[in-house]
């Protein structure tokens, strides 16, 4: 009698046929009837979008057996809101988590077609910018791949962040146009469109009880359109949705206007609210890029929650059990009006009283804190609140009205702490501070990494920890294995799935099975084979995007993220520079040959973010064209970082650059990526390197420079002098003093002065010199442990076996156990086979 596991097998294998069968006849179909092309004269851009409309129908069935599944249950849902979700490529993504990347891929080369070309022709969706948005992205995988009923919320942008050229080594934006060729995976729900409210006045008018009420008027509408993205997870069984809203004028056109032959202003109540949803982080520099950015919060926000209570109230009656089947997670402070919005739809609409609002809003609200920079914690004014938000300004400060007194009575007396806490912050104009608003209005308030949450709760806002130390938590980041290594990384995807099975894919702990391994030669010398592989591959991107050729038996040196000072691309910078000091003018050889590559855009009008791109572009010009460099460096800088590029990047590094200072970085991903594909980190103590340290063995990574607590202590105590370190040091003084003459700026004289003035007059705020020689230092160990491939791969191994904490899987089950209350809902024939 067979077994159950080859019942199972055999099922799978059969059911796997019969979908091949059924996509092969649903490509030919879209080719001929939704693409009016025949087949041979079809491009990869044609055979990709016939492919994924035909993936779509697969999953489409699926999302609506999942929504069966989860009304006949009645479940509990959580929504997640968030102003990014970078979700990368998809098609590849979904054949991989329906099963079927290989058979497909099989099918398409008999057939004569190149299905990496075809998953190639499609662009990134342009909907996030950085680690914020890439994280959302996880979570939605691995909520579908564990079977829970959670959903996310964002905006349908047009153009997205922006496209990344550089020219003559400067950053230059270009519109990211990713939705002109049709996105094959999103679909309208005109059904489902929003009226929100927005602007106007208030008024007092008297109600029908013969009390005066504040009545919201004038307002106009904006109409939030849903588009709805399929998430398949991994064995395809749940398939979810990533709700994204554009934004519709209430009024298309003006037909009176247009007749008196003003055309234009005809339709510019169209182009003016469709504005809402056509870029991300429209730059805050003038005052209307600042009104556009509140106006696209609150239309998220808005959007989101009035289509939440609808979804609620066509299963429901009362609103008592709302926190019981709703659960809202804010992904930072960009969603922090679902606390006042929520708040006026339960108070407006549904006559609640406020005592009861309060407690439902509380007990459905989630904040997640992504970052320790208090620049960072937003603030709006509050003429440009009332301005945009009348109604919701004035629910907010009748909640600050009774948490002061909340505060005060439990603090008498203390007017300092008061002000600390409250959500307006004094001054000429007065600001509403989102971030307390969210902690507020929240019943969690948890940080990405046991470092940040600690600092959260000491130094960040340790009054609210104070006042409520029970909502205060920890759920450190994770990333999902599935695009992340399985996907990105397919030969070692393989080669674990011959050594140790394949139950890592969703149980990622399971790689612990690979330490008896990491001393085996048989094994080592395969993991590094496709370790060379990947490198390889990246030299030919490298070589089409840049025209420069690199050598894959360099060291691959790889800081890959957002821009900005405190994640110190500019200390990468130096050490570069440093490096080539070392062999041009002390005629030293490296430990071993190196080869630097960078990328990540920096915001629009961050200057000293796009300096240092500049200077890393300068420097890279200089270094690759000296022949008395040799083969011993080359630097690079990959333009447009997406998540497509990660892909390429990520599997080839052998160093992975996580070097921010100490006490600035809330978690990062990326370091995660890195050690799951077998990178080694040199890194500071900051963040989830804390953890990944914790994890591998501290023999495994390198970790130079101070801590969050030395960097605070010389904060405090003002003790930190870079001007010390400069005198002391000749190796300081050298790259500090390029800065400073036009070594990498011979064109441009004085161009890199402001980053001179930034470390040695403005203080050094992210601790640049303080940490170089122990950086270089630590570089060094690094290089000589690469020349022994036998260490260095037991290293990289042991990165990879030990990476299992940081999984995705594994910090969504954290929230869905502690904050959110929801559990999977399986299949019932899923459930019988346990």
């Amino acid at each position: 009698m067979p077994a159950p596991q080859q019942n199972n097998n055999e099922a799978a294998e059969k059911k796997r046929k019969r979908l091949l069968q059924a996509l092969r006849a649903s490509v030919r179909y879209h080719m001929k009837y939704s693409m009016a092309l025949e087949w041979k004269k079809a491009t990869n851009y044609d055979l990709f979008m016939a492919m994924s409309l035909a993936i779509r129908e697969r999953m489409i069935d699926g999302m609506l057996l999942t929504e069966k599944r989860y009304q006949k249950q009645n479940v509990k849902r959580l929504y997640y809101l968030s102003m990014e979700f970078l979700i990368g490529q998809l098609l590849r993504h979904n054949l991989h988590n329906l099963g079927i990347y290989e058979s497909t891929s099989k099918t398409a080369t008999k057939m004569k077609i190149d299905l990496e070309g075809i998953c190639e022709a499609e662009r990134d969706a342009a909907l996030g910018n950085g680690g914020l948005g890439r994280l959302a992205a996880c979570f939605l995988d691995s909520l579908a791949t564990l079977d829970m009923p959670g959903f996310g919320y964002g905006i349908n942008y047009e153009f997205g962040l922006f496209k990344q050229e550089i020219i003559n080594g400067h950053q230059v934006e270009q519109p990211d146009n990713w939705s002109r060729e049709k996105t094959p995976w999103l679909i309208e729900r005109a059904d489902r469109a929003c009226l929100i409210p927005i602007y106007g006045r208030m008024a007092d008018e008297i109600g029908a009880d013969g009390k005066t009420k504040s009545v919201w008027l004038d307002w106009k509408l904006i109409i939030g359109v849903p588009h709805d993205m399929p998430i398949v997870g991994y064995d395809g069984e749940t398939v979810n949705y990533l709700r994204l809203f554009a934004a519709r004028a209430s009024s298309e056109f003006d037909m009176e206007i247009f007749n008196q032959g003003d055309y234009l202003n005809a339709v510019a109540d169209k182009i003016g609210t469709e504005r809402i949803s056509k870029v991300l982080y429209p730059s805050d520099k003038v005052q209307s890029g600042k009104e556009l950015r509140l106006v696209q919060e609150y239309f998220l926000v808005a959007c989101a929650i009035r289509d939440i209570v609808n979804t609620f109230l066509d299963k429901h009656k009362t609103f008592e059990v709302f926190p019981e089947k709703v659960a809202m997670q804010l992904n930072d402070t960009h969603p922090a009006l679902s606390v006042a919005e929520l708040m006026r739809i339960l108070l407006d609409e549904h006559d609640l009283p406020w005592e009861k609002a309060w407690e439902i809003t509380e007990a459905t609200l989630g904040f997640t804190n992504h970052t320790l920079l208090p620049e960072a914690l937003e603030k709006w004014t509050m003429p440009l609140m009332e301005l945009v938000l009348p109604r919701h300004l004035q629910i907010i400060l009748e909640i600050n009205l009774r948490f002061l007194q909340h505060v005060a009575q439990i603090w008498p007396n203390d007017g300092a702490r008061l002000q600390r806490m409250s959500i307006i912050e004094e001054g000429d104009p007065k600001h509403v501070r989102m971030a307390h608003l969210a902690m507020i209005g929240s019943h969690s308030i948890n940080g990405v990494a046991e470092l940040h949450t600690e600092l959260v709760k000491k130094t960040l806002v340790p009054d609210f920890h104070q006042l409520w130390p029970h909502k205060f938590n920890n759920k450190t980041n994770g990333v999902t294995p599935r695009r992340w290594l399985q996907q990105a990384n397919p030969r070692l995807a393989n080669l674990l799935n011959r050594t140790i099975g394949e139950t890592w894919i969703t149980d990622l702990e399971r790689l612990r099975a690979l330490e008896p391994f990491v001393d085996d030669a048989g094994f080592q010398q395969e993991f590094m084979a496709i370790k060379k592989f990947n490198k390889e591959r990246l030299a030919r991107v490298i070589q089409e995007t840049n025209h420069l050729k690199v050598s894959p038996d360099t060291i691959f040196d790889i800081q890959v993220k957002r821009f900005h000072e405190y994640k110190r691309q500019l200390l990468n910078a130096m050490h570069i520079m440093h490096q080539y000091f070392t062999l041009v003018e002390d005629g030293k050889e490296l430990a071993a040959p190196r080869t630097y590559i960078i990328a990540g855009k920096a915001a629009p009008g961050y200057f000293m973010a796009k300096l240092i791109i500049k200077l890393i572009n300068n420097v890279a010009d200089v270094v690759n064209h000296d022949a008395a460099v040799k083969d011993q460096m080359k630097v690079v800088f990959m333009p447009d970082y997406r998540v497509s590029l990660a892909e390429k990047i990520i599997p080839a590094a052998d160093l992975s650059e996580q070097i921010s200072t100490a006490g600035k970085e809330a978690s990062g991903t990326g370091n995660m990526k890195f050690a799951m594909n077998g990178a080694l980190t040199i890194g500071t103590l900051d963040g989830a390197n804390i953890e990944i340290r914790d994890e591998v063995g501290a023999e495994n990574i390198y970790i130079f420079g101070l801590t969050a607590e030395e960097v605070a202590a010389m904060r405090q105590n003002n003790s930190y002098r870079p001007q010390d370190y400069y005198l002391r040091s000749p190796m300081i003084r050298r790259v500090v003093d390029s800065l400073n003459s036009n070594r990498f700026c011979e064109r441009e004289p004085g161009l890199f002065r402001p980053i001179y003035e930034k470390i040695m007059v403005a203080g050094d705020e992210y601790f640049h010199v303080a940490d170089l020689e122990s950086y270089a230092e630590t570089q060094i160990r690094a290089a000589e442990e690469y020349t022994q491939p036998q260490v260095w791969a037991r290293k990289a191994i042991f990165n990879v076996a030990r990476i299992g904490k940081f999984s995705s899987d594994r910090t969504v089950m954290e929230y869905a156990r502690e904050i959110w209350d929801i559990r999977p809902v399986y299949r019932e024939e899923s459930q019988t086979n346990g």
